[in-house]
């Protein structure tokens, strides 16, 4: 009967994680982008707390696009509300990680989307959200 082999096969015990679950090198690349996404936002709204009261801020992995669609893939955008739903601002997590050569360069990407999709919900320049907008340092 073939299927799966549940012993201890060479007596060392069963396997498990190599590293502890709260160790940083054990989050996935999908949460360590969340969380990326996430103190960017935290920044922002430390600074613009009430006009961004009624936001929504997310994290989807593609954006839903046709598939025949010309044109260059989303990044991030701002999904409106209605009907007692809240603004959306939602950041697409792979195209971004396709788009970006590294970690340093991913955390750039992602504060400058974000502070472009609240420059243009609140009708302001980029740089008057955010004076770190387009600038290579973090």
């Amino acid at each position: 009967m073939a299927g799966v082999r549940r012993r201890d096969r060479h007596g060392r015990g069963l396997r498990g994680p190599l590293t502890p679950p709260l160790a940083p090198i054990s989050r996935t690349r999908a949460e360590r982008f969340d969380d990326l996404v996430h103190d960017e936002v935290r920044r922002l709204t430390e600074r613009w707390d009430q006009e961004l009261t009624h936001v929504e801020f997310a994290v989807m992995e593609v954006p839903d696009v046709e598939p025949r669609s010309e044109g260059p893939v989303p990044l991030s955008a701002t999904l409106s509300g209605g009907a007692g739903r809240p603004v959306r601002i939602v950041v697409y997590r792979r195209p971004v990680e396709v788009r970006a050569s590294g970690e340093r360069e991913t955390a750039r990407l992602v504060r400058d989307l974000l502070v472009e999709e609240v420059a243009d919900l609140l009708g302001l320049a980029p740089e008057s959200v955010d004076p770190s907008y387009d600038s290579p340092d973090d």
